[in-house]
């Protein structure tokens, strides 16, 4: 199994990369986390054959502008299943729509919605999600996959719900907006501490850090400088860039 990161950025694209978007690829499914800008880059990894499932943590910008390049998958037949909380179908029909883009029930395969986690019982594969702690609602995920377990943390601070989601996950993601240090109550987002301190209590096997504040980190010596910071805690910690492959 592998984990194929497209975006890494929060807020905005620098030239350190696109905003946030992660591939999981798996002998049957092809699986997206968030739909930053990074996204675009989804047939560069995929032919588009299998199904595929995209999971949205929340609805703030940088993790859904990408949705706009959706229609650039023409050679797509897969269908695609967009997963999000409560809600989803009602935001995403007024924000994937005209007069901002191509509407989904345009685009050349087919595209449902589901709502997590009434209809998670819907996939194939099992999802666990739990609230995580942010300005606005966001959901943490827990995917169960081909005896993998992959748990995607992003937009939130350091709360109970993300690390009983992270336990022994073999493949942690969480996201590094704030700076070494740095914290925000009223902003909630992870330090390089306090996520390498997640990987360790919870055991996880593999973690890799993504969703660096464009604003914090755009240069490649700051995201180096938070992954040294992040191993003192976490020997094993990895500090995502666009490109970057790892196998789990």
């Amino acid at each position: 199994m592998k984990a194929v990161f497209l975006g890494t950025n929060g807020w905005y694209d620098t030239g350190t990369g696109n905003t946030v978007c992660a591939l999981i690829k798996t002998p049957r499914w092809d699986i997206l986390l968030d739909a930053g800008t990074g996204i675009y880059k989804f047939d560069q990894y995929s032919d588009g054959a299998k199904p595929a499932f995209l999971f949205l943590s929340h609805f703030h910008i940088d993790h859904i502008s990408g949705l706009h390049t959706l229609v650039k998958f023409r050679k797509r037949t897969g269908p695609l299943t967009i997963c999000g909380q409560k809600g989803t179908r009602r935001i995403l029909e007024r924000f994937v729509n005209k007069p901002f883009t191509v509407p989904l029930s345009q685009l050349h395969y087919p595209v449902k919605i589901l709502e997590l986690p009434a209809e998670a019982r819907k996939l194939p594969f099992k999802v666990k999600t739990l609230p995580l702690v942010h300005a606005d609602p966001v959901l943490g995920l827990r995917l169960e996959l081909g005896g993998k377990s992959v748990t995607y943390v992003t937009d939130t601070g350091y709360c109970p719900n993300a690390l009983e989601l992270a336990r022994g996950a073999d493949l942690l993601i969480t996201e590094c907006a704030h700076a070494p240090g740095e914290t925000n109550p009223g902003w909630p987002h992870f330090n390089p501490e306090t996520a390498g301190r997640l990987a360790a209590e919870a055991g996880a096997k593999k973690f890799v850090m993504t969703h660096f504040s464009a604003e914090r980190y755009h240069r490649a010596d700051l995201r180096a400088r938070a992954l040294k910071i992040a191993r003192g805690v976490y020997p094993g910690a990895r500090a995502a860039k666009d490109g970057l492959e790892l196998e789990f």
